[in-house]
């Protein structure tokens, strides 16, 4: 199957570089994405640039992919499952859930000259970051690519209530299932608790499983994708 891998914020598509020939090795085709904005050497990017991005990829390939995407961005993916509901396989978030209708996409952090820059590992301390070495953490810092201010301010617009028939694996790396799970229950993630067909499913890793844990990961997306 296809496996589109699409990084959070900061990460281009080199995050996946370990975990690409694990998923290889699996029997699947991984498309790792550089996002508009975060890699292609534009400051000026939106997040209609990046969802149209998204949305390419998933016309483009082979059959019915599966859309995993990390972090923040799993609102793209769900975008994307929004534009083409008829089109995505599964679609797979890794520490994120999706912005809902009407909410800014990723307005986390401060931004300088328009853009936000990597805030540092002080807002990521605890289990975010406790599974990260000090070598990992500087990768992961030298990395990262400042985000346009236009995609992480942008408005997310969600219309196609058929997205919510596109089956949901939820990867729960820094919390649990069943932190998760509560969050479903108390209303904090509307759109994942509109999804008739959603798995949660545990990793053993902080925020980044990427980096840390590769081949458990990759192992994750390969049953998701069966």
């Amino acid at each position: 199957m296809d496996i589109l891998l699409i990084a959070g914020l900061w990460l281009d598509g080199s995050a996946w570089d370990k975990v690409v020939p694990e998923l290889e090795s699996l029997g699947h085709r991984p498309v790792p994405l550089t996002l508009p904005g975060q890699g292609d050497g534009s400051t000026s990017a939106s997040l209609d640039d990046q969802v149209a991005a998204v949305v390419a990829a998933v016309d483009s390939a082979d059959d019915k992919p599966l859309v995993v995407a990390h972090s923040a961005a799993a609102t793209l993916a769900w975008l994307a499952a929004d534009a083409r509901p008829e089109k995505v396989a599964k679609v797979a978030l890794i520490g994120g859930w999706p912005s809902a209708d009407g909410e800014p996409y990723a307005d986390f952090f401060e931004t300088n000259d328009g853009v936000m820059p990597f805030p540092g590992w002080a807002p990521f301390e605890g289990p975010d970051s406790a599974d990260l070495d000090e070598e990992a953490k500087r990768g992961i810092e030298s990395a990262a690519i400042p985000v346009p201010e236009r995609v992480t301010k942008g408005v997310v617009r969600l219309a196609d209530d058929r997205r919510f028939d596109v089956p949901v694996v939820l990867v729960c790396p820094e919390f649990t299932p069943a932190e998760a799970q509560e969050m479903i229950d108390a209303g904090d993630l509307p759109e994942l608790a509109q999804a008739k067909r959603l798995d949660l499913v545990d990793i053993d890793s902080g925020h980044w499983p990427m980096v840390s844990k590769p081949v458990e990961l990759a192992r994750l997306l390969a049953a998701a994708a069966a």
